[in-house]
């Protein structure tokens, strides 16, 4: 590529950043990089978040296959989250994240 010429933007990439930069998507991955979680857990790590809207991030993301939900039977019936290969690829890219943020975000 010359100088004064500039590449495009990728499609993937931009809808990878759409994808992962939704309203508290992110925050969501972060605390499922620990490991699996029930939905109240979830919730509980991630408290500003309304229950609405976890809910519909939790199906956006079981749909891309970046979250896998697991239902065990019993009484009462447990339900997990847990990040899928996919999903768990993206901890170096949000650790990278979280690292420039502490760096140029703290106060």
């Amino acid at each position: 590529m010359g100088v004064g010429q500039r590449s495009t933007c990728c499609p993937l990439y931009h809808e990878a950043v759409e994808l992962v930069g939704r309203r508290w998507t992110g925050a969501i991955l972060r605390v499922l990089m620990d490991g699996p979680l029930r939905f109240s857990e979830i919730a509980q790590r991630v408290p500003e978040l309304s229950d609405r809207l976890l809910s519909e991030r939790m199906k956006e993301l079981e749909a891309r296959g970046i979250v896998e939900r697991t239902v065990y039977r019993g009484a009462p019936v447990k339900v997990e989250y847990a990040l899928s290969q996919m999903g768990r690829e993206l901890g170096p890219a949000l650790a990278e994240i979280q690292r420039w943020a502490e760096r140029w975000l703290a106060d």
